[in-house]
């Protein structure tokens, strides 16, 4: 069946053109997400605050993005999908300038918020929308490209990004955000035809989804995953530099080989998916619970700490995944509203644990934070062990 875009025919490759614009849009979208954590010590000296306190721009963006996912996309579910695309990237760029020449740290996190709103939005349609521009029978090819610009967020975005801070400030990696932004925002006007909402879902279709037990059971998983995940590594960077003792270079070294490994995570995903999603859900929670338990172990040697690394990061990219396939096949009737709800999820999570992780920061020593998140993945392992055994739609 043919995708519904529009009326007119297109080319094969101004297809390929597009569903490679929606992977770079969220290239875009998940760096400015994922940078602060590159950013953070840098920040906490320019605002005279505790690496801690810094630590609640992560807290505050994913939990606005968890909180406002699900009612955004119902507003906007009848507004054209092309519109409403380019509203929320003018948002996104807006809300960057305000970051750039924000003047407390206060204004900084209002500008967060402005950021948080478009990328709730962003990630409600967005898997819909490439789905809907790809070339007939590249599904599957479309969703890949789309986790490789996310994948490649932490591949290339973060450590750029925390190049350009370490060399020009902080506020230049968000100027050169905004103006990435900018250049796909013109793309998106000129390659993107017009999508009319294919919505036909509402807040009635809410109990309806909350009733699906195995969808439930995914999204706390998935929440109390991504709390272990973010308990830990949204303190990595000064982990690294105080704990570790690495140099500059180092923590740049090794942010580039996490993000790497989000590759690895894809490719892993999309030669094996179709056979066993359920063993991949299993071993990645594993894989992340060892990685931190070996986190102040390993952080004295970087060749032992790049090693945990890559192993951590794979795991994260293929347990994301995974998870992803399973919510998103539950009901393609609603795929908007399930992946709203997804994200909001994963956002939640990510605020959860970097709250916890600045706890332990606080509270006990900047050491600790592994040990947190491996607690936290304890239950997450415990969790999908449950899962596999009371529902046989999961094996």
């Amino acid at each position: 069946m043919a995708n519904p875009v529009t009326a007119d025919l297109v080319t094969l490759p101004t297809q390929y053109l597009r569903v490679m614009l929606m992977g770079v849009s969220a290239f875009v979208i998940n760096t400015t997400e994922f940078v602060p954590v590159a950013l953070l010590s840098d920040i906490a000296k320019d605002f005279s605050i505790t690496t801690a306190q810094t630590g609640l721009i992560l807290t505050l963006y994913a939990w606005v993005v968890a909180a406002m996912s699900l009612p955004l996309m119902l507003l906007t579910s009848r507004l054209e999908r092309k519109r409403l695309l380019l509203a929320l990237f003018v948002v996104f760029i807006a809300s960057h300038v305000l970051s750039v020449f924000a003047w407390s740290f206060q204004v900084l996190l209002i500008s967060r918020v402005g950021i948080a709103f478009s990328h709730a939005i962003f990630w409600a349609i967005t898997a819909a929308i490439t789905l809907r521009v790809a070339p007939e029978g590249k599904r599957a090819m479309a969703l890949s490209i789309l986790a490789t610009g996310t994948s490649l967020a932490l591949v290339l975005g973060v450590p750029i990004g925390r190049v350009l801070g370490q060399w020009f400030g902080w506020r230049t990696t968000f100027a050169g955000i905004g103006i990435l932004a900018f250049v796909v925002f013109i793309l998106q006007i000129k390659l993107l035809p017009n999508l009319p909402s294919m919505f036909d879902g509402s807040f009635r279709k809410l109990p309806e989804l909350l009733k699906n037990r195995l969808l439930v059971s995914l999204y706390i998983f998935c929440f109390v995953a991504f709390s272990a995940d973010y308990a830990a590594y949204s303190y990595i960077e000064p982990f690294m530099n105080r704990i570790g003792s690495l140099s500059e270079n180092s923590v740049t070294f090794i942010l580039l080989l996490f993000g790497g490994a989000g590759l690895i995570g894809s490719y892993i995903f999309g030669r094996w998916s179709d056979k066993s999603t359920p063993m991949m859900m299993l071993v990645s929670i594993v894989l992340i619970l060892g990685s931190m338990l070996l986190m102040l172990w390993s952080v004295k040697s970087i060749w032992l700490f790049s090693m945990v690394t890559v192993i951590w990061g794979t795991a994260m990219m293929l347990l994301m995944l995974t998870v992803q396939t399973k919510v998103i096949e539950i009901d393609i009737n609603a795929q908007d509203m399930v992946m709203a709800m997804f994200s909001g999820v994963i956002n939640f999570g990510i605020g959860a644990g970097a709250l916890l992780g600045g706890y332990a920061v606080s509270y006990i020593s900047l050491s600790s934070v592994g040990f947190v998140g491996a607690g936290i993945a304890s239950l997450a392992l415990l969790l999908m062990v449950v899962m596999l055994r009371r529902f046989p739609e999961l094996r």
